[in-house]
Formats: structure tokens, C-alpha cells, sequence
């Protein structure tokens, strides 16, 4: 009795995991065909002086639109100013009108001022929305990003043997540890 109980179980929960969501039916294309959004957009932040660059990379065969982009701060004392965009690509979208829209890539600039001094973390909010070409068109995402600093052109390239220098630095302090241990004698008592 339990193990055909447990069969029917399993029947209808492998029922259930081959159905598509609600957002996919009537599409012929299968879900397993679209990207996770994190793999068709993919975002990341760097600070360049004042100001703030925020890039997406976009997967083939998908877009984001440009007035879904948004960029605010996050942390405590940080004024960012409008996001500047290069003009995107016009497509007439069957439910939203003409409208712009990114492929492959782009970059929003964003001067920005910090009134603490930089004694909090730089941290940005994005938020963004993007479609499939196929037919499918994500929820809007929202991310938490930390920006990472760009080192100042001007610093000087370090020299290529430097690496090497420190390793054989640190493989004379291990050898010349050896070579005193064995010189110690070890006074141990007798057992």
C-alpha cells in the first residue's frame, strides 16, 4: 500500500516538474532554451575618480531596454547624479511601443560626490529589464553592487622578475633555516 502511494506520489510530482510557468505557455520555445538572467545580462561596476561606470554585457539573442535601466545609491552620503546612456537601437515592441533597446553591451556613466568622506563602502543600486528575441521578457532584476576602484594609470608597472625575487627570498630564509637546525644540537633525555 505505502510503496504504490509513493509511486503515484512520484508520478505526480515529475507531472508537475515538466509543466512550464504561466509566463511560457503558449510559447513554442522550451524554457530550457533561455538563460538564467544573470547569464543574459551581466552586470558590473567600477569607479573611475568621480566617476561611476556601470557596464552590462548582454548574451546573443537578447536586449535590454534603456528606460528600465536605473541606477540610485546605496550607501549612506552618496549623491549620484542622472545616468548618462548612449543611444540605444529602436524596436518596436508588440506590447510597450517603439522603444530603445541595448544588445551586446553598454555602459552608463554616472558622476557621483560622497559626503562622508569615503568612510562607507561605495555601494549602488541597478535595477534593469531585458527580454529574449525568442519571445521571453524577464521580470525587472535589481542588484546591490559594489564598485571596484580602478588602479591610477600613472602607477608603475611592476618589474617582471619581481615575483621571482620574492621567491627566492623566501626559499634562502628556508634554507637557511635548515642549515642552522642541523647545526643545533638537540640535548634530549635519556629514556
Amino acid at each position: 500500500m505505502r510503496i504504490s502511494l509513493l509511486a503515484l506520489l512520484l508520478l505526480g510530482l515529475a507531472g508537475v516538474a515538466g509543466a512550464k510557468p504561466w509566463w511560457m505557455r503558449g510559447v513554442e520555445s522550451n524554457e530550457s532554451d533561455f538563460l538564467p538572467p544573470d547569464v543574459a545580462f551581466r552586470v558590473g561596476a567600477d569607479v573611475d575618480g568621480s566617476v561611476l561606470r556601470v557596464r552590462w554585457v548582454i548574451a546573443d539573442g537578447y536586449y535590454l531596454y534603456r528606460h528600465r535601466i536605473e541606477i540610485k545609491a546605496e550607501s549612506p552620503d552618496l549623491v549620484l547624479s542622472a545616468p548618462a546612456l548612449p543611444q540605444g537601437i529602436r524596436k518596436t515592441d508588440p506590447y510597450l511601443g517603439t522603444q530603445e533597446i541595448y544588445k551586446q553591451q553598454v555602459q552608463a556613466t554616472v558622476p557621483f560626490t560622497r559626503l562622508d568622506g569615503g568612510a562607507h563602502p561605495l555601494q549602488i543600486k541597478v535595477t534593469y529589464q531585458g527580454c529574449a528575441e525568442a519571445g521571453l521578457c524577464y521580470p525587472p532584476i535589481t542588484k546591490v553592487i559594489f564598485p571596484e576602484h580602478i588602479a591610477p594609470s600613472a602607477a608603475p608597472a611592476s618589474h617582471p622578475w619581481e615575483g621571482v625575487a620574492i621567491l627566492a627570498g623566501g626559499f634562502s630564509f628556508l634554507l637557511a633555516g635548515l642549515v642552522l637546525r642541523k647545526e643545533r644540537k638537540l640535548d634530549l633525555p635519556a629514556a
